[in-house]
């Protein structure tokens, strides 16, 4: 099974690592051996058909900054698009960054992708956003397939869960904090009487929160993830606009101490009910969406058994890892028949 991976941030390096240290297993369980033939960084690409020397990657990333400055298999400049379409591999893992703006370049990544009928794993919660239901109507007519476990809950089977265990058993609402920083930083702004700014240093600080964290903190990215909810479980076609987005910048010091006071926490909930909405509300503190730190929660209220609840951790670079590996060896069910 050979893999193209464009994007080679903390997400996919901890996902070559991950590569290693199950090969054998992967080997032995599914029967079959990975090989990432390409990766593809801002600088440009590291390339080899035969399979690249994963140490070889890592390290060329980690001392020169670009896989692209490798002497003998590097390619300075060449984008993603272009390793794409050009290099053969049966799945293309489209790793970068999250841009709400336009979605790009993951959105023309996976464009790309599937025209090409490659199969194509995604951590970009952006296109998905912006575009769900035509990148998966690409991906059914070119009879490849799109999969993004790690775009919602991290490491966390929350998209698999809803998907394949309520059989039968109708989704009338979801509800959950999708958001590690924000929870983060309303549990310490609820446990130590500090302001959301000094909670927010503390977040970036342990590594919870971006240098720039407008995305979490404004409910960007929660809105992200129940889009992707939206279609993926609820048969929805809709896209970010459709979202009604209120983050925890005006959430204050005062607030959190309100719902203390009525045995409460203040977090940011998304749900989707009759509308798909992020804002912060009091949940009384035996309500099992209620977790502190950087978990995430989310509750299915289901037709037959009421509310079931999931909870985890919803980011990091290993735990999201572990989402691409899930789909990957999804893939490879799929290519074997």
């Amino acid at each position: 099974m050979r893999m193209v991976i464009v994007g080679f941030g903390t997400v996919g390096q901890n996902l070559v690592r991950v590569l290693q240290s199950k090969e054998k297993q992967l080997l032995r369980e599914f029967g079959f051996r990975p090989r990432i033939v390409a990766a593809v960084d801002r600088g440009g690409a590291m390339i080899d058909l035969g399979g690249l020397n994963l140490d070889r990657v890592l390290t060329v990333k980690q001392t020169r900054g670009s896989v692209a400055q490798d002497e003998k298999l590097g390619r300075p400049g060449v984008d993603g698009k272009e390793v794409i379409e050009e290099v053969d591999a049966e799945a293309v893992l489209e790793l970068t960054p999250t841009s709400i703006v336009d979605g790009e370049p993951g959105l023309s990544h996976i464009k790309a992708a599937l025209r090409s009928r490659r199969h194509v794993i995604t951590t970009n919660k952006a296109p998905l956003a912006i575009a769900m239901p035509s990148l998966m109507e690409m991906a059914s007519y070119n009879r490849v397939t799109l999969k993004f476990s790690g775009t919602v809950g991290g490491g966390t089977p929350i998209l698999d869960f809803a998907k394949k265990c309520f059989n039968g058993n109708r989704i009338e609402s979801i509800r959950g904090i999708f958001n590690g920083t924000t929870n983060f930083i309303l549990t310490r702004m609820a446990e130590s009487n500090i302001s959301m700014e000094t909670a927010l240093k503390e977040a970036q600080a342990l590594g919870y929160a971006e240098a720039d964290p407008s995305y979490g903190i404004d409910g960007v990215d929660t809105a992200c993830k129940l889009v992707i909810l939206a279609n993926w479980v609820m048969g929805s076609e809709s896209s970010i606009k459709d979202v009604e987005i209120d983050g925890i910048r005006k959430v204050t010091s005062e607030d959190v101490k309100e719902a203390e006071r009525k045995n409460s926490q203040v977090k940011l909930i998304g749900s989707i009910e009759d509308e798909i909405k992020v804002q912060p509300e009091p949940i009384p503190r035996n309500h099992p969406l209620c977790v502190e730190g950087a978990l995430n929660a989310v509750s299915f209220k289901t037709e037959l058994l009421g509310e079931v609840t999931i909870v985890g951790k919803g980011a990091g670079g290993v735990e999201t890892a572990s989402a691409v590996l899930r789909d990957i060896v999804d893939v490879r069910r799929i290519l074997a028949g």
